[in-house]
């Protein structure tokens, strides 16, 4: 249980570093929100905790794939956001990132990857 503990806090403390750079910096938030610091604390998290090689690789493989489709939201959002506020602009915007994820997942089954 404290293991899991210390996961919740090292993992939100990196959300909250996020929104506090934000705060005092949109070039410096962007970028330490840019940083997979998520991924690197999971893939540190499935390490420790004794995980095969291969779930560890797969992770990283697939948020690399999962990555892609949500990337057009970060254009959309800023754009979306004077016209019509930031709830309906947040919402519509993970709409689309749903939608982009399903075109794109149909498109990658094409060549052989499966992501759904």
């Amino acid at each position: 249980m404290g293991w899991l503990i210390i996961k919740y806090l090292l993992s939100a403390a990196a959300v909250v570093a996020v929104s506090e750079f934000a705060k005092r910096s949109d070039k410096l938030g962007g970028l330490v929100a840019a940083l997979p610091l998520i991924t690197v604390l999971a893939l540190i998290w499935l390490q420790l905790e004794k995980q095969p090689m291969e779930k560890i690789a797969n992770h990283a493989r697939y948020t690399f794939w999962y990555v892609i489709p949500t990337l057009p939201m970060f254009l959309l959002f800023p754009w979306l956001l004077p016209r019509l506020g930031f709830w309906i602009s947040l919402s519509l915007s993970i709409v689309f990132t749903v939608l982009c994820f399903g075109a794109f997942a149909l498109l990658m089954r094409r060549f052989g990857i499966e992501l759904l």
